[in-house]
């Protein structure tokens, strides 16, 4: 593979599926991407370059196949001679009429007919510009509730973003015209940003809704109590019944996720675990020995 293939800058075999050539280059992008090279900016925004070049041209399917068919280079940029292809037609037994005919077609195919092809300002070719990918991390509650975050670009730029309220993990951000400049006059490309979000100690995600595991003690599981309970917004209180037993779930209406144009929330769902205290102590032990003696029950294992 010549130094520029884009296949060699990957790390992949020419035919390497679409989810592979995804995966290796989610992993070098968060290997070398500026933000996480404090140490080595130089070196991690030149690679990174390359790899966001690469996965320009590999990551979308119908550059991938005019690379593969020697159509574009590495650069996206068209192999297209068009002198060559004159010479090729004019002697592959058509007459010279013919010839001329077929040299202006060939212009016709590279450069646009006057009827619709990519012109620029002045008449000239115009070719919109490419779109660019990052990667941005962000943090559990960031995603859940939104977040202005600023995306610092591989040449040394930065971009202002607004993460929309319930964005998900992989979820892509387009930015319009914050891409690659365009050629002769043509509009630039877009800023694709994939969003990769941490997990949180606590919160787990299913849809809008948020699990929570709440540990209790057994006092407040015999007795009932009124506890403190963590959510994406805040703390509120949570009203723990009487014999409230280890696994009950409780949903707390309104306290999930709220995605970006949606009218309604998700929920919170609170599973109680019950937590027994570090040393049992002699009163305690005896206690619920007394207890047991008068008190057997079935917790549902026969």
């Amino acid at each position: 593979m010549i130094a520029d293939d884009p296949y060699a800058i990957l790390g992949v075999a020419k035919g390497a599926s679409d989810d592979d050539i995804r995966r290796a280059y989610r992993r070098l992008a968060k290997e070398l991407h500026p933000d996480l090279n404090p140490t080595n900016q130089t070196g991690a925004e030149e690679r990174f370059k390359k790899i966001s070049a690469a996965y320009e041209i590999l990551g979308d399917p119908k550059k991938r196949r005019a690379f593969d068919r020697g159509e574009i280079d590495a650069r996206g940029e068209p192999r297209h001679d068009p002198f060559r292809q004159y010479s090729q037609r004019a002697h592959a037994g058509a007459g010279a009429g013919a010839a001329f005919d077929n040299f202006s077609d060939i212009f016709s195919d590279l450069f646009g007919s006057e009827r619709g092809g990519p012109r620029g300002p002045r008449g000239g070719f115009a070719v919109k510009g490419q779109d660019v990918r990052y990667t941005l991390q962000v943090d559990f509650l960031e995603a859940a509730t939104g977040a202005k975050r600023r995306v610092t670009l591989p040449g040394g730029g930065a971009l202002d973003l607004n993460v929309p309220a319930g964005v998900d993990d992989g979820q892509v951000l387009r930015l319009k015209g914050k891409g690659a400049g365009g050629f002769g006059g043509a509009e630039p490309g877009d800023a694709l940003v994939e969003i990769r979000v941490r997990p949180h100690p606590q919160f787990k995600r299913l849809g809008s809704d948020i699990l929570l595991d709440l540990p209790i003690t057994i006092d407040e599981a015999v007795l009932g109590a009124k506890v403190e309970v963590i959510t994406i917004s805040g703390r509120v209180q949570l009203t723990i019944p009487k014999g409230t037993s280890s696994g009950r779930v409780f949903r707390m209406k309104g306290k999930g996720i709220n995605p970006a144009g949606k009218s309604t929330a998700g929920d919170q769902l609170v599973t109680v675990r019950i937590v027994l205290p570090e040393t049992i102590d002699d009163s305690l032990a005896y206690f619920f020995s007394e207890w047991r003696q008068k008190n057997r029950y079935d917790p549902g294992r026969r």
